[in-house]
């Protein structure tokens, strides 16, 4: 796992190249904080800092292909590399080294952007081809590592993380009013938004190709959730599921460091736990968070299955003093606003794990995507067949939605909720009928800014643009909706990736292995009981697991938001209401956020329902995010703290 920096076409004098690579791979340094490296040519400079997993020795970057052609700065891992390595072999290519990154080269060398859809990994990188001075950039399918890119006086900027663009001359980060509201009504940016003007991300499965100022975008990978055969049994698909999640935990075990687990004490953790403890010859480590607020805890959970695996866990409690605390310095890792809390223990706890030495854990994330785990699956199912349903199975069948919230419960309050779910059983916005609810809630948010637009057009353009999506059915679309907003844009990034290597931690997901993804897809809604959620995974593992851990229902991961403030930061009131800040931030409504601090601060925190919450995050958030990067207070002036090899392609070198 890495990070990658660089800039091309730029005007500034080649002699500079080399500070300028310096410190930008400074601003990313914890994302590999083993080894750095830089390539310098003409119109370009790339880098990579590394955090070393496989092949130690001799897995420095960037490296370059025999003849010097192509030149690749990598940040990822390719689970499947050996592999690709042997049938590359088997074509008489020749390797140098036993590293992931060499195969990525040499993929490329040999089949260009044909290569993409041959890996299943996590990854972003550059690879420049010397020859017609054609720069790549490249990211895998489902959105785990981060790839931005900006255009600034001529150049063209790019990086895992935005923060590196503060060190280049003359670049200025400003707020884009039209993505604000976009995030703010949908939880997440969208794939190519990054809350600033004039910095994009490449989004899941997509590549871009520069070369001067010519642009080339290519969608290699794109999402499908086409079911496949159906298998004939439910025996059958349970074996599948078992066959598909067992490889894709051997794959992701390979390492040449010690490989841990993230253990929330759900479903989805537990399997791959589980799993990874059958596959290790010593206990296995795992790390969990204890909450102070017994409403998030889930420690009871935790400790009956790591006795149960026999692993060496590790476990941190966070109080809300520590989610206060933290904050700052999570939100300026995560770069965009956010709109709950739950990142900054992930931040906390991403920390600890580094500390007690462990580079790589395995998560359950994608879990619920794939197999439908959440509620709004079942939402969507419901409110699909509404108008075919009576008023008694209506109500039935609301009361298995969500078993863990009160107002799903009583007859008063299912009353209340059959007008809510009648309002919203047909499409009201094209495309958007999964999600209406949720996003009617965001759109909350969005009064906090001063010309907010419409908050869902982004997110309607986004499916209108998506060829197939129509033909989609109802629960297909809101996966569709979920892997390309949440997942991609707020659980892989804000609440995984960007908080484990804040501690240079790297996170693997083997849920996301595409062949657990395709399976997913066909045995989903075809046994059992469609309203049970996840039926398929709790059968396949029912037997070795603990029964309190494969019978208990959805728990959503959260953990206490606008409270943390009210109850440990009351200064946080001066800080979101400073008329400077407010000032300096036009895309705010400081009326309405006067108003709307002032209440929070002031009204019981049982009045502070789901929406508000959300909306103090976000202002929050936003607020530190002008500190960081519009103020520019996230430049990190110090050196890199391991020396920066360079690999000098300059025509002036010799000069």
């Amino acid at each position: 796992m890495c990070g990658i920096a660089g800039f091309y076409g730029s005007p500034r004098p080649p002699q500079e190249y080399a500070d300028l690579m310096h410190d930008m791979l400074a601003q990313i340094e914890h994302r590999g904080p083993d080894e750095a490296g830089c390539l310098l040519d003409d119109r370009l400079a790339m880098g990579t800092v590394r955090l070393s997993i496989i092949d130690l020795a001799s897995g420095q970057q960037p490296v370059l292909s025999a003849d010097r052609r192509f030149r690749l700065c990598y940040n990822g891992e390719l689970y499947n590399y050996r592999e690709l390595r042997a049938e590359l072999l088997a074509r008489g290519v020749a390797f140098r080294t036993e590293s992931d990154t060499e195969v990525v080269l040499n993929a490329w060398a040999e089949w260009g952007p044909d290569c993409l859809p041959k890996f299943n990994g996590a990854f972003a990188f550059a690879v420049h081809d010397a020859v017609t001075d054609e720069l790549h950039l490249a990211r895998d399918r489902y959105g785990k590592r981060p790839l931005f890119v900006a255009r600034h006086d001529g150049a063209l900027l790019f990086a895992s993380e935005m923060k590196a663009f503060l060190a280049y001359p003359g670049f200025r980060f400003e707020f884009d009013p039209d993505q604000l509201t976009s995030i703010y009504a949908t939880w997440t940016p969208l794939p190519a938004q990054s809350a600033y003007r004039g910095i994009e991300q490449i989004p899941m499965g997509e590549y871009l190709s520069v070369r001067g100022d010519e642009e080339r975008r290519g969608r290699w990978a794109p999402l499908d959730l086409t079911p496949g055969p159906a298998p004939e049994s439910e025996q059958e698909a349970v074996e599948l599921v078992r066959g598909d999640l067992e490889r894709a935990v051997d794959v992701r075990l390979r390492s040449d460091v010690e490989v841990g687990v993230y253990a929330s004490g759900g479903l989805d953790s537990s399997i791959i736990a589980h799993l990874a403890a059958r596959r290790t010859d010593r206990p296995l480590r795992t790390f969990s968070i204890e909450f102070e607020d017994a409403e998030f805890d889930e420690s009871a959970e935790q400790d009956e299955l790591t006795a149960h695996l026999g692993t060496r866990h590790s476990k941190l409690r966070v109080t809300d003093d520590d989610v206060a605390e933290a904050f700052p310095d999570a939100v300026r890792h995560a770069e965009v606003p956010a709109f709950r809390t739950a990142f900054v223990p992930m931040h906390l706890l991403s920390r600890q794990v580094r500390r007690d030495g462990i580079k790589v854990v395995l998560s359950g994330e994608g879990a619920d995507e794939a197999f439908l785990g959440y509620g709004i699956f079942k939402d969507t199912r419901l409110l699909s067949e509404w108008d075919a349903l009576d008023d008694e199975t209506r109500r039935e069948r609301m009361g298995r939605l969500y078993p863990y919230l009160a107002h799903f419960n009583g007859a008063d309050e299912q009353r209340r909720m059959l007008g809510l779910y009648q309002q919203f059983s047909t499409e009201q916005r094209p495309g958007l009928f999964s999600h209406q609810m949720r996003f009617q809630n965001g759109r909350f948010a969005s009064r906090l800014l001063a010309a907010p637009g419409d908050p869902l057009a982004a997110v309607e353009r986004l499916v209108a643009e998506e060829p197939g999506y129509a033909e989609l059915a109802p629960v297909q679309k809101a996966q569709w909706l979920e892997f390309r907003t949440l997942l991609a844009g707020y659980l892989l990034s804000t609440q995984g990736e960007r908080m484990a290597l804040a501690h240079g931690v790297e996170n693997r997901c083997p849920f996301l292995d595409p062949a657990v993804v395709a399976r997913a897809a066909s045995v989903n809604g075809r046994f059992g009981d469609p309203y049970d959620e996840k039926y398929l995974l709790k059968q396949a593992y029912a037997d070795v697991l603990p029964e309190r851990i494969v019978k208990k229902g959805k728990f959503p991961y959260r953990a206490p938001d606008s409270a943390v403030f009210v109850r440990s930061r009351p200064d946080y009131r001066d800080l979101l209401l400073d008329p400077d800040v407010l000032g300096e931030i036009p895309a705010l409504d400081a009326r309405f956020v006067r108003k709307f601090v002032n209440r929070v601060y002031d009204a019981p925190p049982e009045r502070i329902g789901t929406k508000e919450n959300q909306a103090f995050v976000f202002l929050a958030s936003t607020v530190w995010l002008h500190h960081w990067f519009v103020r520019g207070h996230g430049l990190n002036r110090n050196p890199l703290r391991v020396p920066l090899r360079v690999v000098d392609e300059r025509s002036c070198a010799a000069a």
